[in-house]
């Protein structure tokens, strides 16, 4: 398989995660015995910065803006998966930057998440690491070195 198919690969499972990530991360289950803590996040305010804030505006606020990137990330994936073999190789540079990042995403889901995300996680970074790794072999099929 060519380089783009990984990175198509990784663009809908980017934006499955953006939406999973999106409308899931604010939800709670009673079962965990959080009803206090969450109640205390919504109802603890402070001033920064000139703004009333809660602690619950800053997890909405991380928890939205990581959805965010997740969908940014998607568009470039696919995007990746557009480009031609020689432009791709004069790109090595960002495919491989984008398979570290999602590597080191991997290691934070492993260490503090759970296994949905651990897995998504897991399975873009192979999916973008294929991609710019065979990046540079097709240039190099496709000049003879």
């Amino acid at each position: 398989m060519k380089a783009p198919v990984f990175y198509r690969i990784a663009s809908v499972l980017l934006l499955l995660f953006a939406i999973g990530h999106t409308f899931g991360f604010r939800q709670s289950d009673p079962s965990w015995g959080v009803d206090a803590l969450l109640a205390s996040m919504r109802s603890i305010h402070f001033n920064v910065q000139g703004s009333n804030r809660t602690y619950w505006d800053l997890f909405v606020a991380a928890g939205f803006s990581v959805g965010v990137f997740y969908l940014f990330a998607a568009i470039l994936a696919w995007q990746l998966g557009s480009l031609s073999a020689a432009t791709l190789a004069m790109m090595r540079g960002t495919g491989w930057a984008f398979a570290l990042c999602f590597a080191a995403i991997t290691i934070v889901s492993w260490r503090y998440l759970f296994i949905v995300p651990m897995v998504f996680s897991l399975v873009i970074t192979l999916c973008l690491t294929v991609g710019a790794w065979l990046s540079g072999k097709e240039i190099s099929v496709a000049t003879g070195t």
